[in-house]
């Protein structure tokens, strides 16, 4: 279960549908290893960046391919669901929205 579970809805990368670009909105470690967020910001799972879970290993599916970049990381499933997800195209599509808004508010 995500650390997140019953204070948002924000879906974690340990529930993300393999293949599907997502873009990381935050880290947040469980409160029975704290230091996790702060090694997983270090590895490069920070706001911002765009990931993908390439591969469920099995049986019982863990550790976890995720690929970065151009790099591949294997993480245990409770380790990744410390880390907030949202599909990269929504990120854009709102991104792309509030540009041109801006945009529109200086004509």
């Amino acid at each position: 279960m995500s650390p997140a579970a019953g204070k948002d809805a924000m879906a974690t990368l340990d529930l993300a549908s393999l293949s599907q670009p997502l873009t990381v909105q935050k880290v947040m470690a469980p409160s029975v290893s704290p230091e996790w967020g702060n090694l997983l910001e270090e590895i490069g799972f920070i706001a911002g960046e765009t990931v993908m879970l390439m591969a469920r290993a099995m049986p019982g599916g863990d550790p976890l391919g995720v690929r970065m970049g151009q790099s591949t990381f294997a993480l245990r499933r409770a380790e990744a669901a410390c880390i907030g997800v949202a599909p990269a195209n929504s990120e854009e599509s709102a991104l792309s929205a509030a540009f041109v808004s801006l945009e529109g508010s200086k004509a």
